[in-house]
């Protein structure tokens, strides 16, 4: 959790000024920054994961900020990296030194209560603003130096991370007691190119991610998880929008039924959790049973997916490393706790990731267990890093900020309830500009 790690690494950043949060996909133009701040004054923190894709893409953007660096004739820079798990981070010392608590980003908030902000501030979601960190965010040292004494004091009271950017913002927040966010127009979430990011320090591309050709849709072995009383509303809607993008398909429920058809696996359907029948499936990805691929996605019955857009990403992976790939959530973070895939947005896995899972020992403890959460634990054992892409949703498009989503080409959301779910496919997951071609281009940017 790249807040905590901060938060912790801020007594030997006491001399500096403020912290600079930047996605490792940002596009950053330093020139843009206030010309008041120099350079020497900021650490720029720059949030990666452990994946060799996501560190590779880190280094990117470290070597292109020391060369923006050089253009301008900065002097007296220090330079240290050091990787702290999730976290790849850049020191720029500095000689100056504030006193006021900021905290400053791209402001986003709610249309209507969410799940995934526990319907906070339901009698008006629009009251509360929080930053995109796909913008990049700022922190002021004296704040920085507050937090960390507030986090050694007082352990997060959430035992779920759930999303953090808004999880972040409440807080530093505290109940009135810290400062809101400060909105900055120069921190932007357009592209590159649109006339209006001249005045932008960050820019973000909003292309379906791509890092050379594709992976076959016939080497995604995909399983949908089921059950008999959803066969006859959920099925039918995953047949008729993006089960005909798959080439390898199967579905896998507690009764074996011939016009779907559908797999029992000899597991009883459980109410939630649906742990044994997850670990079924893994066994079954690994057996003669099932075509040989190198990748393995996981899906319920009401997640509705762009598999056109998953190839594309996928690309950037190397499926002879264990990945583990979706939206990732966490439990018990602030004390030494673990991250994991949320099964509702997709579960993706590379076939040396099921190896290595299965060659643990690692099991259920009840057939009704979270499945996802004992994926998390047994990967954290592991250490096999749980990778996390914004672009897979747990949950209904309307349950995001519209200028979250206004950004991304998303690969993922979840839920029928009280919405159209052909409707909601066909707008916002169905091949559009963003996935056509995509056999004829190559891209190197998320």
């Amino acid at each position: 959790m790249v807040f905590i790690y901060v938060l912790v690494l801020s007594k030997y950043l006491i001399a500096m000024n403020r912290i600079f949060f930047l996605d490792s996909f940002l596009m950053v133009k330093l020139n843009c920054i206030n010309q008041k701040t120099y350079l020497r004054d900021v650490v720029f923190v720059i949030q990666s994961q452990r994946n060799s894709f996501h560190v590779r893409q880190a280094e990117k953007l470290r070597k292109d900020l020391l060369l923006q660096t050089q253009a301008l004739q900065e002097v007296s820079i220090y330079i240290s990296c050091s990787v702290f798990h999730d976290l790849l981070t850049l020191y720029l010392a500095w000689v100056h030194i504030i006193k006021s608590e900021w905290f400053l980003g791209k402001p986003l908030h709610d249309e209507e209560s969410t799940i995934i902000h526990h319907y906070a501030f339901s009698e008006n979601p629009a009251a509360f603003q929080y930053p995109d960190f796909s913008a990049g965010w700022a922190l002021s040292i004296p704040l920085v130096n507050r937090l960390t004494s507030k986090i050694e004091e007082e352990p997060l009271k959430s035992d779920f991370t759930i999303d953090l950017k808004h999880e972040v913002a409440l807080y530093i927040w505290e109940d009135g007691k810290g400062p809101r966010l400060k909105g900055v127009p120069e921190l932007c979430t357009i592209p590159e190119h649109n006339p209006r990011a001249q005045y932008c320090a960050t820019t973000v591309s909003s292309q379906s991610p791509l890092c050379g050709q594709p992976v076959k849709s016939d080497n995604i072995f995909i399983a949908v998880k089921t059950c008999k009383k959803f066969h006859s509303d959920r099925v039918p809607v995953v047949k008729k929008t993006w089960g005909k993008q798959a080439s390898l398909l199967e579905y896998y429920s507690d009764y074996a039924d011939p016009s779907i058809p559908t797999i029992n696996l000899g597991v009883p359907n459980t109410e939630r959790g649906h742990c044994g029948k997850t670990f079924a499936i893994l066994r079954r990805f690994l057996s003669s049973h099932v075509p040989n691929t190198d990748w393995l996605l996981i899906v319920d019955d009401d997640t509705l997916i762009s598999l056109p857009r998953l190839q594309a990403l996928l690309s950037c992976y190397d499926f002879s490393e264990p990945v583990c790939l979706g939206e990732r959530y966490g439990y018990g973070l602030g004390q030494g706790g673990y991250s994991y895939i949320t099964g509702g947005g997709g579960m993706v896995f590379s076939r040396e990731a099921v190896v290595q899972l299965l060659a643990s020992g690692c099991k259920c403890y009840s057939n009704d267990a979270p499945d996802d959460m004992v994926l998390g634990m047994c990967l954290n054992a592991l250490r096999v890093p749980v990778t996390h892409s914004p672009l897979f949703h747990q949950a209904r498009p309307e349950d995001y900020a519209k200028e979250f989503l206004a950004h991304q080409t998303p690969i993922s959301f979840h839920k029928h309830w009280n919405i159209d779910p052909i409707a909601v496919f066909n707008k916002w997951l169905k091949n559009d500009k963003h996935t056509e071609g995509l056999e004829k281009s190559t891209k190197d940017e998320l």
